[in-house]
């Protein structure tokens, strides 16, 4: 990794068209070498190229950050009176990238980055591709491989809880270098359409890019305008990719087929046999908590195949995760024994996560699901799998974001469930109440009963004390599935992040408690 000096990023800048003007900048400046990146003033360092952005940015950001030692800003608004020279472009969010990959020196083309598109299943394939990835790995005695997701971040350097889907640039290349340096040589990585939208993944490119499917989500002020602008978002991850690994049975297909001719290589995949796709999977049947099925593929990438896999974990939509996984690994050169002991290992922390109380009455099912399309395919897939259980539902939603979902979830869990606890869920600057109230209409309207009790930990031990009472009295076994938060242990209140007990937590605990006055 080679650091450059203020006159190389104004270089940089300027043959992209990017530069408006210099501010101050003198000789001496533009000779100044470059040891850190940051937009956030607290980790400014001696020699930092401090980045101005965001609508929330004061002046004061700036000032402080010149006070630890940064020697440039760059913004897309002149300062005056700064205290040190500065770069001023036309747009920050293009310029960021640009600037991350001079100073972290383009790691993406030293790994192999297998990125994730979609509405749903992005954070359950980038797991069971790390799986997939490892198994391969381990066999050859190497490193793991690096993740960047909505549940958390791993590069070797790093690790931790993650409350975004895909990091801002100068993040998202840190993390690439981490891995790198770490001796690492694949990463996997959920790819957001807010990513895409605000440029996060400007000047990388990805090995192989899988498009799960799209729905619509995200609509809302701070988001996205509408489905168009949503759909437009999702459909740029093409843009940047060599290998397209696409699913057929995804809405908008066409445009979605019509985008991905921007990428060097198309690859295919599809649930269901009639299906024409480079890669099929049908004959899905459940095994104990897990699913096998029969993957049949063409040929296009690798050798032709007709194959048995497995998942350790319940879903029968997982299938359609799992085959695009399937369907990326063989197009990177895994070995197909690689990716079905990968797959069988597979676990998605937070995803369909099982707890089973001792008598068999209560099945607790943990799972990060949060908009309408999985919400749709849980549900149904639940119904299927587990017909002897009643199902309770217990979720939220999001504060200030994705207002159709209160509207959309309540009418899939109203429609699915036996009862349905409402709980805060990030609620931000809204009142969780008034959320909770809003979802409740139209559980009414479904003509499902349900409870509004905030505090996460009480619901989850109101419904296992309520189903507790069921079994009793009845015999009726409960699935409860608990969705939306899974392994967090930070909610979101005002604009802060408060730590709390996760979900998983107290689910563990109630379960244990359950287990300890039946069978005492």
């Amino acid at each position: 990794m080679k650091n450059h000096v203020i006159k190389e990023y104004i270089t940089e800048l300027a043959g992209r068209g990017m530069l408006e003007k210099c501010v101050s900048v003198t000789a001496e400046a533009e000779n100044a070498e470059v040891k850190g990146l940051t937009y956030d003033s607290r980790e400014s360092e001696p020699g930092t190229l401090f980045i101005c952005k965001g609508a929330a940015f004061k002046k004061e950001y700036l000032e402080s950050a010149a006070e630890k030692g940064a020697i440039c800003y760059l913004s897309q608004e002149e300062y005056e009176g700064a205290a040190i020279p500065g770069i001023i472009v036309r747009d920050i969010r293009e310029a960021m990238p640009v600037a991350a990959a001079m100073f972290y020196s383009r790691p993406w083309e030293e790994l192999t980055v297998f990125g994730i598109g979609g509405t749903k299943g992005k954070s359950t394939s980038a797991y069971y591709m790390k799986s997939v990835i490892d198994d391969y790995l381990e066999e050859k005695g190497e490193k793991e491989s690096a993740i960047v997701s909505s549940i958390d971040v791993y590069d070797g350097v790093e690790s931790f809880e993650s409350h975004i889907t895909t990091p801002e640039a100068v993040e998202l290349q840190r993390h690439m270098r981490n891995a790198l340096n770490s001796g690492m040589k694949y990463l996997e990585m959920e790819v957001s359409s807010q990513a895409l939208k605000y440029n996060r993944l400007d000047e990388i490119r990805l090995d192989v890019g899988i498009f799960m499917n799209v729905s619509e989500d995200h609509i809302s002020p701070i988001e996205h305008s509408s489905f168009e602008d949503y759909l437009t978002s999702k459909l740029k991850m093409f843009a940047i990719t060599d290998t397209a690994v696409v699913n057929l049975g995804s809405d908008c297909i066409d445009r979605v087929l019509e985008a991905a001719g921007a990428s060097e290589r198309l690859v295919t995949f599809a649930v269901g046999e009639d299906r024409e796709a480079d890669f099929t999977a049908y004959n899905i049947r459940k095994n104990g908590m897990g699913i096998d099925f029969t993957v049949k593929s063409s040929g296009k990438v690798g050798e032709a195949f007709n194959e048995e896999f497995s998942l350790g974990m319940p879903g029968f939509f997982n299938v359609e995760n799992a085959l695009g996984v399937i369907a990326g690994a063989v197009s990177a050169g895994i070995p197909v024994k690689n990716i079905r002991s990968g797959l069988l290992k597979a676990r998605s922390k937070g995803r369909m996560e099982t707890t089973l109380s001792r008598d068999g009455k209560i099945l607790a099912i943990l799972d990060y699901a949060h908009n309408k399309l999985s919400f749709e395919k849980l549900y149904g897939s639940m119904k299927e799998e587990y017909p002897g259980y009643r199902i309770v539902g217990l979720f939220g939603c999001p504060g200030g974001k994705a207002f159709n979902r209160r509207e959309e979830l309540g009418r899939i869990a109203g429609r699915n469930s036996a009862k349905v606890y409402l709980a805060a869920e990030d609620p931000g600057k809204e009142k969780p109440g008034d959320i909770s109230d809003q979802i409740a209409v139209y559980l009414r309207e479904e003509g499902c009963p349900y409870e509004i009790i905030d505090d996460r930990g009480e619901a989850i031990a109101a419904a296992i004390k309520e189903a507790e009472r069921i079994a009793s009295e009845t015999g009726e076994k409960t699935l409860l599935l608990i969705t939306g938060k899974g392994h967090e242990t930070r909610q979101k209140v005002g604009t802060e992040y408060l730590p709390c007990i996760s979900d998983a937590e107290y689910i563990e605990k109630y379960i244990k408690e359950y287990d300890e006055r039946v069978n005492s």
